[in-house]
């Protein structure tokens, strides 16, 4: 039996990359057919997500040598750091036009990988079907803006379409620090500065100080992970910065309860103080399988305003999601729930995927009955129809 942990050199001569040219394979053909995440498991067959599902990509078993081969060839000189520490992440330029954001690590039947895709192409703002009031949030000059949601729900895609419109329709100094990069900006109107966590910084935490002494404008943080990391972003937005940042919530109302318990009770009224003070905005994000086979994100937006601000600092949370509601005329702020309604009214989505991603099922069923017969006939059906036809685990691909 093999033991990685008993030869963590790698001679580079010794390779041969024949399993990473088969891999090579897979993604080409995921590339093809629009995937967005490829899964390499030792002793089993390799699989890739289409439109959100999982299905299965060639018949063939990728052993657990294989598999430890494979991070041989796809790491070389980062094995052993692999090795040490079980998991790694790191980018793989595929070719000029596919980059793959590749997270490699151990699991109780040895070696696996994720590769997830990164369009090199920075899409518009227009391009991803995003609401016209984001466009706000490009052309503030201080305070926090918050884009959330589960892994894989657009996230860093629609962080990556902010920076760009800023760096098309501004002159400014924009810092990003990030783990790993994604999306790689060229400067246009701006000046753009990328660090990598472990390549060219410690940790987010150090770059993030050393940022507020590099004449930034505007400073992505790829996310808020821990209460230094958040307390220096509120620091720098409070301080005449404009910065971007992520969490890993469902909905407003949890991004600001989870902020405030990342902190000891005594010191939460001070973080609610500080961030009912810079907060912007928070964009929340779920895609949603549409009838055509592809996905559509549905966004709950909140707008700072002085009832939110109030709503905050008064630790009032509950009432946030109304506010956002009846803030939308006025404001452009909307839930979740006012989003899917617009994607079902459409006959983008249907009827059973807005019920089954809706904050309350309910109160959205109620509000879909003002609709004709008609109209619930024809987007309501459930039906879903897949334009690349794939849709269950049990299409193959054959790639030998």
């Amino acid at each position: 039996m093999n033991n990685p942990e008993s030869n963590n050199y790698i001679d580079a001569r010794t390779l041969t990359y024949e399993q990473l040219k088969k891999v090579g394979k897979y993604l080409h053909k995921m590339i093809e057919v629009g995937g967005s995440d490829l899964h390499i498991k030792a002793n089993s067959v390799v699989r890739a997500r289409i439109n959100g599902n999982i299905v299965q990509f060639g018949g063939g078993i990728f052993s657990k040598e294989d598999a430890l081969t494979f991070a041989k060839e796809i790491l070389k000189g980062r094995f052993a750091e692999f090795v040490e520490k079980k998991e790694i992440d790191f980018v793989y330029p595929y070719s000029e036009t596919s980059r793959f954001r590749v997270n490699i690590f151990f699991q109780m039947d040895g070696i696996s990988a994720v590769f997830r895709t990164i369009p090199v192409k920075i899409p518009a703002l227009d391009e991803l079907h995003l609401p016209e009031i984001l466009r706000r949030f490009t052309k503030i000059e201080r305070g926090l803006v918050l884009v959330t949601g589960v892994t894989g729900s657009g996230k860093s895609t629609t962080l990556a379409s902010l920076i760009n419109e800023i760096n098309l329709t501004k002159k400014k100094h924009i810092i990003t620090i990030e783990d790993p990069i994604e999306f790689v900006h060229k400067d246009r109107g701006c000046i753009i500065n990328q660090r990598s966590v472990g390549q060219d910084t410690l940790s987010f935490g150090s770059a993030l100080r050393a940022a507020l002494r590099e004449d930034p404008d505007i400073i992505l943080v790829g996310e808020m992970r821990d209460q230094e990391t958040i307390n220096l972003a509120l620091h720098a937005a409070d301080t005449g910065h404009l910065v971007f940042s992520t969490l890993h919530t469902i909905d407003a109302k949890e991004t600001i309860n989870r902020i405030i318990a990342q902190f000891p009770t005594q010191e939460q009224n001070r973080i609610r103080l500080s961030l009912s003070g810079v907060i912007q905005g928070i964009i929340s994000q779920r895609l949603i399988p549409t009838v055509d086979g592809g996905r559509r994100a549905a966004l709950e937006i909140l707008i700072r305003t002085p009832t939110i601000e109030k709503l905050i600092m008064e630790n009032r949370d509950y009432e946030i999601r109304e506010t956002i509601e009846k803030g939308r005329e006025h404001y452009k702020s909307q839930s979740f729930d006012q989003s899917i309604l617009d994607l079902y009214n459409e006959g983008i989505i249907s009827k059973e995927m807005a019920m089954e991603n809706a904050t309350s099922a309910a109160d959205l069923e109620l509000k879909m009955s003002g609709l004709s017969d008609g109209q619930l006939s024809k987007n309501g059906n459930g039906s879903k129809q897949n334009s690349i036809n794939i849709t269950t685990s049990d299409d193959v691909f054959d790639l030998k």
